[in-house]
C-alpha cells in the first residue's frame, strides 16, 4: 500500500495559474519594473500553439518590453531554463526563471502514486543574492526513458531498471563529471545535491555513481508533494536555499533527453523580511483531500455527468480579451487623479458620487492588495466541479470593489468580514475550441 500525500491542482488550476502563484511569492519585496526577461519551463502547459509565458507575464503585470519563452520538450526543461536564465541575466536586466507541471497520470498507475503538480520560481540577476553561479553544463542524447506522444494524455515508460542502470547510472555522473572538472573540483566538495526521480532510491544510487556523498542529497520531497517533473528541480532548489549554510556548494541535475547540470554557490546574503512563503510555507498551508473519485473528477480522469447547467458556449471573444487584458489577466483597475478613488474596471468616466472626473484614470493594480467579503452566496444550483459555488462582492483595503468567485474555501470560511487574498484561475474551458480563459478568484488570506 503506497504511503504519504502527492500534491493535485484544483480543478480551475493548470500550469499558468501555478507559475503565477509562484511567481507572486517569488517577487515579494521586489521591483517588478526590474524583471527583464520571463521564462517558463513545462511538459504540460495548457497551449500548444500560445505563448504560456507570455500569460503569465501579463498577469504578473510585467513591464510590456519583457522578453518571454517557454521551455519544454524533456524533464530537464527546468534547469535548462535555469541555465539560460543564469547566462542571460549577466548582460540584461534580472529573469525569473519558473517551471511548473500539472502531469496527468492514469489512474490506478505507479506514476499516479509518485507523481505530483507544483510550481516554482527563482529570480535571477547580476549582484547579491542568495547563490552565485560556479559553472554549468549540459550533455545531449536521444534517451527515451519514457515519451508522451503529440495529443496523447498520459506518458508511456520502458523498465524502471534499465533507467536507473543506463540512464541515470551513466548519464547523469558523466555530466557531473565533466562540469565538476570545468570547475575544478572534486565531488566531494559538493555539499548539497538536488537531484529529483520518481524511481525509489535512483537519487541516491546517482549520488555515489558520481562520488557525492549520500548526506548531500537534498530530501525529494516525495512523501508530501511527489515528483512534479520539469518543475520538481527548481522546488527542490528552492528548498535548499531556504536552509543552505553560506558557502556551501549546491550541484543541480535534471535528467531528460541528456543532462543538465548546475553549480552554484551560496552566499552570505540572507531573505528579506518580507511576507513570502516559500517552498515551507506552502507545504505548511496544504489542505488535504482523502476522497479519491473528487481528485479524479477534479482532474478531468472520468467522465461525470454534470447536467443541463453546464452546458455554456464559453467561446473567448479574442479582439475583446485583447482590449481588456490589463484587466482580465493583470487585474489592473483605475485610480481617479482628482478625487482618489479607486474602481474595477478602468473607464474613461470616474465612478465618485460626488464628481465624475472624465480622463483621470491612472492604472491601479489591485491583485496584490488585501481584500475582505462584503457579500456571499453559497449556490448549490449553479454548476461547478467543486459545489457549491460560492461568490460575492469584497473590497479591497484603501477602495475599489468587485464580485468575482470565490475558491479554495470551505462553507464555515466564508463570512462578512473575511480577509481575502485574489488568486489566479480558470474561469472556464471552452472544449469546443481548447482555450481556457483566465480571470481572478478571491481566496481566504492566510
Amino acid at each position: 500500500m503506497a504511503k504519504g500525500e502527492r500534491s493535485f491542482a484544483n480543478w480551475d488550476e493548470d500550469v499558468v495559474t501555478m507559475a503565477v502563484e509562484a511567481a507572486r511569492d517569488c517577487l515579494q519585496g521586489q521591483s517588478r519594473d526590474a524583471v527583464g526577461s520571463m521564462m517558463l519551463a513545462s511538459t504540460t502547459a495548457p497551449f500548444t500553439d500560445r505563448q504560456n509565458a507570455g500569460i503569465v507575464k501579463e498577469a504578473l503585470n510585467l513591464r510590456d518590453d519583457v522578453a518571454t519563452l517557454d521551455f519544454g520538450g524533456s524533464q530537464r526543461a527546468g534547469v535548462s531554463a535555469l541555465i539560460q536564465a543564469l547566462e542571460t541575466a549577466r548582460e540584461d536586466r534580472p529573469v525569473l526563471c519558473v517551471g511548473s507541471e500539472k502531469k496527468q497520470d492514469r489512474p490506478g498507475s505507479e506514476a499516479e502514486m509518485t507523481g505530483g503538480h507544483a510550481a516554482a520560481a527563482l529570480l535571477v540577476g547580476a549582484g547579491d543574492g542568495l547563490a552565485r553561479l560556479v559553472a554549468s553544463h549540459s550533455i545531449s542524447f536521444d534517451f527515451v526513458d519514457h515519451f508522451r506522444g503529440s495529443g496523447e494524455a498520459f506518458d508511456f515508460s520502458w523498465e524502471a531498471r534499465w533507467i536507473r542502470e543506463e540512464g541515470y547510472g551513466r548519464i547523469v555522473p558523466l555530466a557531473i563529471r565533466e562540469l565538476l572538472a570545468k570547475a575544478a573540483l572534486q565531488a566531494s566538495d559538493i555539499d548539497v545535491f538536488v537531484f529529483s526521480s520518481s524511481l525509489r532510491g535512483a537519487a541516491l544510487s546517482v549520488a555515489k555513481a558520481a562520488g557525492i556523498a549520500p548526506a548531500a542529497l537534498v530530501g525529494p520531497l516525495d512523501a508530501g508533494v511527489g515528483d512534479t517533473g520539469a518543475a520538481h528541480p527548481l522546488l527542490l532548489l528552492a528548498h535548499a536555499l531556504e536552509t543552505a549554510d553560506p558557502r556551501q556548494r549546491i550541484l543541480v541535475a535534471g535528467f531528460g533527453s541528456g543532462c543538465d547540470v548546475v553549480l552554484l554557490e551560496r552566499t552570505e546574503a540572507t531573505l528579506a523580511p518580507v511576507r513570502r512563503l516559500g517552498v515551507s510555507g506552502w507545504l505548511a498551508r496544504a489542505r488535504s483531500e482523502a476522497n479519491y473519485v473528487k481528485y479524479l473528477a477534479l482532474n478531468g480522469l472520468i467522465d461525470i455527468e454534470r447536467g443541463m447547467r453546464a452546458e455554456i458556449d464559453h467561446r473567448q471573444p479574442l479582439s475583446a480579451l485583447w482590449r481588456n487584458r490589463k484587466a482580465v489577466l493583470g487585474l489592473v483597475g483605475g485610480r481617479c487623479r482628482k478625487t482618489g478613488t479607486i474602481q474595477f474596471p478602468k473607464s474613461d468616466i470616474g465612478v465618485n458620487a460626488n464628481d465624475r472626473a472624465i480622463g483621470t484614470q491612472d492604472d491601479y493594480p489591485l491583485a496584490e492588495i488585501p481584500a475582505r467579503i462584503l457579500t456571499h452566496t453559497a449556490d448549490s444550483l449553479t454548476y461547478t466541479p467543486d459545489p457549491p459555488a460560492f461568490y460575492g462582492m469584497i473590497e479591497f483595503e484603501g477602495g475599489g470593489r468587485i464580485y468575482v468567485d470565490f475558491c479554495d474555501a470551505e462553507a464555515s470560511e466564508i463570512e462578512v468580514g473575511r480577509p481575502m487574498r485574489m488568486v489566479f484561475r480558470i474561469k472556464g474551458v471552452d472544449e469546443t475550441r481548447g482555450f481556457t480563459k483566465y480571470f481572478w478568484k478571491a481566496a481566504p488570506a492566510a
